[in-house]
Formats: structure tokens, C-alpha cells, sequence
């Protein structure tokens, strides 16, 4: 009995152990989450709401530097170039003013909030007009590429980029002795710059005639407003977190009125981020949900052979275009499995439009373009055939030519081979556009009658009498001394 007891008491003893060794570890891991994640001791108030306002203001060198970073970022988005725009984005002053907003929510400094807002405004302002000079009046600014077309279309990625990007900024502020490269690593992330450039881009385009380059404009400019709310939001809430003192007004009443004013804007501001973000999360899940339907429902099956696929957000019509036919059953079948699955449940108001299915069906293709095939292949050898007999005739002609000239050597005739004469003179005289020869029959008294050599030239009519004078003589003597003349007559024909 006594030796149950002191089993019993030794297990109880053991079980204390473990639980006094359990709570100490936990109390461990507690304490060194909480030395690793808590940066709150590390925050330097003053110095970083002094940081905040010092780049706020927008003039002089800082006007500047915005100018110069935004034509820098417009020549690498023209060029497709991401080491340049990179570059602008290190530069760029855009991100002093959106600090300031978070900033003067967090502490209500309506002050603060006034300036932010009026360089912020400047700023983008300055930033379009300068884009738009260089993408209108620059050769080959015009050109569409894919740094300029990636930031039209903003998604749920970019809310969160700028997002935590903002918060990654901020908390960077706050700490005593901050390092630079992490300020420009989230300038990098963040980017208000290229969206700005892109939307001057838009504009440049549009007001070229191209109208797509509005939709360009709004897209860019939806991407910097995300980017704008989102870190704004991020300076908010860091600010927040650490408690950063409230800014202190002469009276109460003037207080109250202040901070009422600031909520009501703050509010204002998050009802657009919220939306943006609702939508851009639901067109995110949208699309992930269309890749993996055409993957399972069509990829899948052999019998459809899929050209394109295109989803429209707005009308929520999925376009599909096949090559095969596809009759109406399965239609219904694909529109059915769109509706009913619960792995596409986002996608159940989405209405399917089948297109090219009437096209003819792969079979038939394949035959029509052998039949094709084997025509012109006959049409080939019909034209290699005529070739050949133009070859011969060729050969013919050259034959009888020389034949004729060859008799009339053998008959002491004064006839030289005239096609190489001709030949020659074209060589020496380009101008030249046609020739002739013969012995003219002449009398001066009408009784005696002679027999005169004359060459007969057709020169280009856009040459002036003054340079084809000369060339004549040159080509009469020329021509006696081949054709062994004394006398050689140049008629010239008009």
C-alpha cells in the first residue's frame, strides 16, 4: 500500500515537472518572438515625423529631380529597358507626400494633410505633362511595349505590393538609423513613377488618334491611385500601432473639428481602397478559377481543340473559340459544369459563347489543303516547263543570229554583227534607249544616187540638248571605228 502511494506520488511529481518544463518553454519562445517581431522600443517619434515633413515640400531642386526621374522612366519604359526605370524609381521624390497623407490621418495635422495634398497634386501633375511631352514629340514614342502595357491592368498582386510595401517603408522610418537601401528597395516595390509615365504615355497616344491610349491612361492612373492609397493606409496604421502623439491644437474645439474632418477624409480615402481591393481580389479568383476550368473540362478532353480563350470581367462573358466543331449538347454541357461545379464558384454567372463553331471540322481542313498542296505543285512543274521552252527559244534566235551575220561576212557584205555593237553601245552609253543602222539612198542632183550609212539613236527625253550633243560625237566616232566607215551619219530620234 505504502509503495502504491509513493508510485503515485512520484508520477504526480513527474507530470509537475514536465508542466513547470512546458510553461518554461513556452514563456521562452514567447520572449524571443517578442525580441524578434517587437520594434517598438527601436522607434524614434520626432525624428520620424520630422523625416515625413522634410520631403514633403515641392520646390526648387526637389521640382527638378521629379522632371528628370520622369523622363528617365519614360525612356526605359520606351525601350523596354528595366534596369532604367528601376533607376528612375530610385530617384524619384513622388513618395515624400503620400507619407505625409498616412501621416497626418495618424496625428491629426490637418497642416501636414494641406501641404501633402497640394505638392502631391503638383507632382502629378508636372509628372503628366512632362511624360506626355516626350511620348508625343519624341520619334518612336509611340511604341507600345511590355514595360508600358504592364502597368495598365492593375491586379489583386499590385494591392498588395503596395500594401505591404508602404508597411515595409514606414516601419523603416521609424527605426533609429534607418538604412537607405531598404527606403529604395520599397521605392523599387512600390513604383509611382512608371504608372504616372504610362498614363502620360496613354494621353500622348490618344490625343494622336488612337483612343486605346485613354484606356491606357485610366488603367496606369487606377495603378498609381492603388499604390498611393495602399501606402498611405500602410503609413496610417504603422503610425498608429506605435502610437505616435496626436498633434496638439490651442483649443479643444479647434481639436475635435480637426480630427472629425480627418476621419471623415480617412474614411473617404479607405471606401475606394476597399472596393479596389474587394474587386481586384474577386477578378484575381475570377481568373485562377477560368485557368483551371479550361484545364480540367477542356484541355483535358481530346476531342476539343482550343484556339483562344478570353473572359470578360464586365459583361462576364467567357469567349471561347475552337477549332473542331462543337455541337449544341456539348455547349450545354460546358455551361452546365461551369455552373454547377463548386470549384468554379465565382465563375457561376459567367454565360459561355462558343466561337468559330461552325468552322469546318479537322478532317476536311486536312484534305483541302492537300488538294491545294498538289495543285501547286502541278502548277510548279507546268511553269518550270515553259521556262525550259523559253530557254530553247532563246538559244534558237541566238543561233540565227549568227547565222545571218555569218553569211554576210561570206558574201563581202559591210555588215557587222549589229546585236554586239548594240550591246556595247548600251554598256557605253546608258542613256540610250534605242538604236538602229542602215544604208539610206540619197541623190543631191536627182540624177546620181549614193548610199549613205546612217545610225539612228533614241537618247532619254529627260536629258537636255547640252549633254546629248557631245555624246553623239562620241558615240559617231566610236561606231565609224567599229564598223570600219568613212562616213557615218546620226539621225537622232524624237
Amino acid at each position: 500500500m505504502e509503495e502504491t502511494n509513493s508510485n503515485k506520488k512520484s508520477v504526480e511529481q513527474s507530470k509537475d515537472e514536465m508542466r513547470a518544463g512546458a510553461k518554461g518553454l513556452l514563456s521562452s519562445i514567447k520572449k524571443y518572438l517578442k525580441e524578434l517581431l517587437d520594434f517598438r522600443d527601436d522607434t524614434d517619434h520626432e525624428e520620424t515625423i520630422n523625416a515625413i515633413k522634410a520631403d514633403i515640400p515641392f520646390k526648387g531642386a526637389t521640382a527638378w529631380i521629379l522632371i528628370f526621374a520622369v523622363f528617365v522612366a519614360s525612356i526605359g519604359l520606351n525601350a523596354n529597358s528595366t534596369a532604367v526605370v528601376i533607376g528612375a524609381m530610385l530617384i524619384s521624390p513622388l513618395m515624400g507626400p503620400i507619407l505625409g497623407i498616412g501621416s497626418a490621418f495618424a496625428i491629426n495635422d490637418i497642416e501636414v494633410f494641406k501641404k501633402s495634398t497640394v505638392s502631391l497634386a503638383t507632382m502629378i501633375v508636372l509628372s503628366l505633362l512632362a511624360s506626355f511631352v516626350y511620348f508625343y514629340f519624341f520619334p518612336g514614342g509611340g511604341e507600345e511595349t511590355s514595360e508600358l502595357l504592364g502597368r495598365t491592368k492593375p491586379d489583386i498582386r499590385d494591392v498588395l505590393i503596395a500594401f505591404f510595401g508602404g508597411l515595409a517603408l514606414m516601419v523603416a522610418r521609424t527605426k533609429k538609423g534607418t538604412i537607405a537601401s531598404v527606403i529604395f528597395g520599397v521605392a523599387i516595390a512600390t513604383a509611382l513613377m512608371p504608372p504616372l509615365c504610362t498614363a502620360g504615355f496613354g494621353l500622348a497616344k490618344g490625343v494622336s488618334g488612337d483612343f486605346t491610349g485613354f484606356e491606357y491612361a485610366l488603367g496606369a492612373m487606377f495603378l498609381f491611385t492603388i499604390n498611393t492609397i495602399f501606402i498611405a493606409l500602410a503609413t496610417f496604421l504603422v503610425l498608429k500601432l506605435l502610437s505616435f502623439p496626436m498633434h496638439k491644437y490651442a483649443n479643444a474645439k479647434k481639436r475635435k473639428r480637426y480630427a472629425t474632418i480627418a476621419t471623415i477624409v480617412g474614411i473617404a480615402v479607405m471606401i475606394p481602397a476597399v472596393y479596389t481591393f474587394i474587386n481586384a481580389l474577386n477578378e484575381s479568383r475570377m481568373n485562377a478559377q477560368l485557368k483551371e476550368y479550361v484545364k480540367n473540362e477542356i484541355e483535358s478532353n481530346p476531342k476539343y481543340q482550343l484556339i483562344d480563350k478570353n473572359l470578360n470581367l464586365e459583361t462576364k462573358v467567357l469567349s471561347l473559340n475552337f477549332f473542331n466543331e462543337v455541337s449544341e449538347a456539348e455547349q450545354n454541357m460546358l455551361q452546365n459544369d461551369l455552373i454547377n461545379d463548386p470549384r468554379y464558384s465565382n465563375l457561376k454567372d459567367v454565360k459561355i459563347n462558343i466561337k468559330g463553331s461552325d468552322t469546318k471540322s479537322f478532317e476536311l481542313i486536312t484534305t483541302a489543303y492537300k488538294e491545294k498542296r498538289q495543285e501547286l505543285q502541278e502548277s510548279k512543274n507546268i511553269i518550270a516547263g515553259l521556262q525550259k521552252q523559253i530557254e530553247d527559244l532563246q538559244g534558237t534566235i541566238t543561233g540565227l543570229n549568227t547565222r545571218i551575220e555569218q553569211d554576210a561576212v561570206n558574201k563581202n557584205q559591210k555588215v557587222i554583227a549589229f546585236s554586239r555593237i548594240s550591246k556595247d553601245a548600251k554598256i557605253r552609253y546608258n542613256d540610250i534607249q534605242q538604236i538602229g543602222f542602215a544604208n539610206v539612198l540619197t541623190s543631191k542632183d536627182f540624177i546620181n544616187i549614193d548610199t549613205i550609212p546612217v545610225a539612228t539613236i533614241k537618247w532619254n527625253s529627260q536629258l537636255p540638248d547640252s549633254i546629248i550633243s557631245p555624246k553623239e560625237r562620241e558615240l559617231r566616232s566610236w561606231l565609224q571605228k567599229e564598223m570600219n566607215l568613212d562616213t557615218l551619219f546620226i539621225k537622232r530620234d524624237n
